[in-house]
């Protein structure tokens, strides 16, 4: 295990050629991935179907040799797990039934009702650590508490989040418990990843941008602290990611504020910024614009060079600044590749 590149980034081991994986790997932009998707009929069997998932996250792995492999499933099937009903409409995205009152937030199954719904998902990481290459890390993950909770309030994705600031706002106190039990859902969920096998675990607050001041340390922050703090007391020496997406300045002090081993970084901040201001607390993701691998070219080498230099005195592991899209041309991610590692 401790030869693992990215287990040696993340305790804050400085490599001298980074160690890389891509938020989304799997995904729409890989023909096999499209094939098993087909086979499985739609996206929400896939993701509950343990072989079928499996072989989609094995996929980038074959293809590339990625140092990790990131368990294929979704943030969504959480709130799933705490009793929305939760469908996908083609072309469209995720619809979740709602929760925006206190009343709501009451009706919800408790934490530790979760593992019914979610069992297959251990079932695939389970899978994973055993038809996994040794060399390859295996991480699980899960939405960031305030970032599932505004798909909970409205009922789908939404451009500013406002239901969810709309009811922040009506109702803290309903809110903060909307938090705390999505919070205490996603200690279980990540534990229970965590003993059926998977070696780090990682927190997407896709939306964490959008929260200022003391909402950021009330509902960014502080779910990410104790989440990390519950994983590590549970399970010693677990590595976590933390991934406060469009957080600006806030990057700065938020693996000290939180106890994460290492902050991804999204494409809106400078790979030298983040070098001298978020760095220095330790290992550091990230932080190539997604459209490079869609357009390519010469911009593409170039940019992943300059970001690997950023980032060379210290902990790094190469991804994006966000997931790869649809639209990627398979030929540009082995380019990227073959900037990192020559």
């Amino acid at each position: 295990m401790s030869e693992k590149t990215i287990l040696r980034a993340l305790k804050g081991e400085r490599l001298p050629v980074p160690p890389v994986w891509m938020m989304r790997q799997a995904g729409r932009y890989l023909p096999e991935y499209r094939a098993t998707r087909a086979q499985a009929g739609d996206f929400l069997s896939l993701c509950y179907t343990p072989d079928l998932a499996a072989e989609v996250t094995l996929q980038p792995i074959r293809r590339y040799g990625f140092d990790a492999a990131i368990l294929f499933a979704d943030i969504l099937l959480l709130p799933q797990a705490l009793g929305l009903d939760l469908w996908f409409v083609t072309g469209e995205g995720p619809r979740l039934s709602t929760v925006t009152s206190a009343a709501g937030v009451a009706a919800l199954k408790p934490a530790a009702a979760i593992h019914d719904t979610l069992s297959p998902v251990y079932e695939t990481v389970r899978i994973l650590a055993r038809e996994l290459p040794r060399e390859t890390t295996l991480i699980g993950f899960a939405g960031a508490p305030w970032t599932v909770a505004t798909y909970m309030v409205a009922g789908r994705g939404t451009p500013d989040q406002a239901p969810a600031h709309a009811f922040k706002a009506e109702d803290r106190a309903a809110f903060a418990a909307l938090i705390d039990r999505i919070t205490e859902a996603t200690i279980d969920y990540l534990s229970a990843q965590i003993e059926a096998g998977a070696e780090v675990v990682k927190l997407f607050d896709s939306w964490a941008g959008s929260l200022k001041g003391r909402d950021f340390d009330d509902f960014a922050v502080e779910p990410a602290r104790r989440i990390i703090a519950a994983l590590k007391a549970r399970h010693p020496g677990i590595p976590v990611i933390a991934f406060p997406r469009e957080a600006g300045p806030r990057y700065a002090g938020f693996a000290r504020a939180t106890g994460a081993d290492c902050v991804a970084l999204d494409n809106s901040v400078s790979a030298d910024w983040a070098a001298a201001e978020v760095q220095k607390d330790g290992c550091v993701q990230g932080n190539l614009d997604p459209r490079l691998l869609v357009s390519g070219g010469e911009e593409l080498v170039s940019e992943t060079h300059r970001i690997v230099q950023a980032f060379s005195q210290g902990p790094h592991i190469f991804n994006l600044g966000h997931g790869i899209t649809p639209e990627a041309d398979p030929e540009n991610v082995a380019r990227m590749l073959e900037a990192i590692r020559g």
